[in-house]
């Protein structure tokens, strides 16, 4: 049975986040509150965790998994950046956006893409996510929460509990939040190029 943490969505409690924090740091699965919607993460480095957020989600591991950063500096340690993806970058986050980039080898081989050894990294302005990445100090390794047979990522926390409560370690119940997807921008390559349209506006990376 999961723990179960009603965090405050602007304010949240530091005594919760430092105990969901505690259950990640010895390899806990969470459900989490970002602004597009629940997600699902673990430890960077953890394998066991990840093969069960695969199984949970019924993804297998060509899926391209998220790291869920603080800030553009932790971004950079984890993602290689060049001057332009750099200026796009500091514009656009935090914001509703996953950039595509190539992993640096800070990222554990099996997060990345096979072929073109690239990762997701998402900067969230979510108060929630940004407590629980600051007590963690490290990134999550997240995905959305889109169980099987569903288009968009969870929403309500308590169909979230009804459905997970069994499978993961901590559910943190940030009330209710959207289900559009992030916005998709690849930069692994010279070109930018919007790879699916959700949440964040596309217009910072078509102009011009």
């Amino acid at each position: 049975m999961s723990q179960y943490f009603k965090i405050h969505p602007e304010n949240p409690q530091t005594r919760l986040v430092q105990q969901a924090t505690q259950i990640i740091l010895s390899g806990g699965v969470v459900v989490y509150p970002t602004d597009s919607g629940y997600a699902i993460g673990c430890r960077i480095g953890d394998k066991s965790a990840m093969e069960r957020i695969c199984r949970i989600r019924e993804i297998d591991k060509e899926h391209h998994f998220t790291l869920m950063c603080r800030d553009l500096s932790e971004l950079s340690v984890y993602a290689r950046v060049d001057n332009q993806a750099f200026r796009l970058l500091k514009n656009n986050t935090p914001g509703r956006y996953t950039f595509i980039l190539k992993g640096t080898k800070e990222v554990p081989k099996r997060l990345l893409n096979d072929k073109r050894k690239t990762i997701g990294i998402r900067v969230s302005d979510d108060p929630i996510t940004m407590a629980l990445l600051a007590s963690l100090g490290e990134p999550l390794m997240s995905t959305s929460l889109v169980l099987s047979g569903n288009d968009f990522a969870e929403s309500d926390p308590d169909d979230i509990r009804d459905q997970l409560e069994r499978q993961v370690d901590v559910i943190i119940d940030g009330g209710h939040r959207g289900e559009a997807p992030t916005t998709v921008v690849d930069m692994a390559d010279d070109e930018v190029r919007i790879t699916r349209e959700g949440s964040g506006d596309v217009s910072p990376f078509t102009s011009g």
